[in-house]
């Protein structure tokens, strides 16, 4: 049967059927597209120094601030600081911005923001850590990795699974 010789209430039902089945798939193809963008993977300095890290995406990347490596532009609010894992992996930082008051050296943090060809993270975003107990669970994560076992990092006050003090 040819489709210009169908019943125009057959006709009338494929033509909807049709629609709303490209309807829906431009929908589901445009929220897949703005959820693919959205998306800003963790990446630590040990990825970050190895490669893993996409170039030009928006990606996250946390460490402890290095002492000693905060460097203030004296023109301008830009500050540069490298992040670490506490292995031999290190990040150079770049924010242009005002850091949060909890902003310290030797504090864990998570940097938003995009790596350059240079292999310096251009951070849109920094985030500090809230108070003395908290660490956020991608640096416990890397601290757990890089003192395995170790007494230090239980003594630390560290508990990865809440966040908190872990009373030890």
């Amino acid at each position: 049967m040819k489709f210009g010789k169908m019943k125009s209430h057959r006709r009338n039902r494929l033509l909807l059927v049709l629609f709303v089945v490209v309807t829906a798939g431009v929908a589901v193809g445009l929220t897949l597209q703005a959820l693919n963008e959205n998306i800003n993977l963790f990446y630590s300095p040990e990825q970050i120094a190895a490669g893993q890290a996409p170039v030009g995406p928006l990606i996250r990347a946390g460490g402890m601030v290095v002492a000693g490596s905060v460097v203030r532009s004296s023109e301008d609010l830009t500050v540069h600081f490298i992040i670490s894992d506490l292995k031999a992996a290190e990040v150079t930082v770049q924010y242009v911005g005002i850091l949060p008051d909890l902003f310290r050296e030797g504090q864990g943090v998570i940097a938003r923001g995009v790596l350059d060809d240079q292999g310096i993270f251009v951070a849109q975003e920094v985030l500090a850590k809230h108070d003395e107990n908290y660490m956020p669970p991608e640096i416990a994560d890397i601290l757990e990795e890089t003192h395995e076992g170790s007494s230090n990092y239980k003594k630390s006050g560290y508990n990865k699974s809440v966040g908190g003090s872990s009373g030890e």
